[in-house]
């Protein structure tokens, strides 16, 4: 199995194969539905073994991007992969960073709205989810868990995404959120550094104006946390493109 040198170590193979196999997806034009080349005409395109294809593809069908049909082959998979659930739907490649930007874009203002309907809307037992999603992720950064840290991220923001009261908002918060994770996890791992400690502040900022019903302060505390997230992001995609390799 082929690795990649990559700042910090090497990269598995099937992590590569499974960036290129979204890549070809993208240039072969192909929709949710269409059936994509076997596993091994894509080893032949990729030039690599048949073992890395299938590790490959086990990744995104495990992300929803791909789905394995036994005795059919593979195709793309449906609107798992959408934001909005739809043939129209732009497909997302979490390896273009125009597409990741943009993601961010929609996430800002996204998350602006929630968070000021939720200082409107929000009960008491949604403000008390917040905060322990808050408290959560905190917690996390605290230790060192990164595993605790996204738990509590996650909560935290899908709480808000509740306390709006719009049922649509909590969908494509969860979406969005979803999408922005492949990004991630296909040659983007993220980590507790960078962002995360003032993350955590900008979380009780968030918490705070939902809390005293400001529905302003609360979306600018939001655009404020996304904003920054962007700009961490910005930062580890331009140190891994500019670093020196050996």
């Amino acid at each position: 199995m082929t690795d990649t040198p990559r700042e910090g170590g090497y990269r598995p193979g099937y992590e590569v194969a499974a960036e290129q196999v979204l890549e070809l997806i993208a240039r072969l034009r192909l929709r949710p539905g269409d059936r994509m080349p076997t596993e091994v005409e894509l080893a032949r395109q990729l030039g690599t073994s048949r073992t890395v294809v299938r590790e490959a593809v086990k990744i995104l069908s495990a992300l929803g991007r791909v789905r394995a049909q036994k005795g059919r082959g593979l195709y793309v998979a449906d609107d798992e992969g959408m934001l909005g659930g739809g043939r129209w739907a732009p497909f997302f490649l979490p390896t273009d960073l125009d597409h990741v930007y943009m993601l961010f874009e929609f996430r800002r203002a996204q998350e602006m709205e929630t968070s000021r309907l939720a200082a409107r809307r929000a009960t008491p037992a949604e403000l008390a989810a917040i905060e322990k999603a808050a408290h959560l992720c905190r917690q996390g950064h605290d230790t060192g868990r990164e595993d605790l840290f996204n738990e509590g991220d996650d909560a935290f923001h899908t709480a808000i995404a509740t306390a709006s009261h719009n049922m649509f908002l909590q969908n494509t918060v969860r979406q969005a959120r979803r999408l922005q994770g492949q990004s991630h996890m296909i040659g983007l791992r993220g980590s507790l550094g960078g962002h995360a400690a003032k993350a955590v502040e900008e979380h009780e900022a968030i918490y705070q104006a939902i809390r005293a019903g400001d529905p302003e302060a609360a979306a600018l505390a939001a655009a404020t946390h996304i904003d920054n997230t962007l700009d961490d992001y910005r930062r580890e995609i331009q140190q891994r493109l500019f670093s020196p390799t050996d």
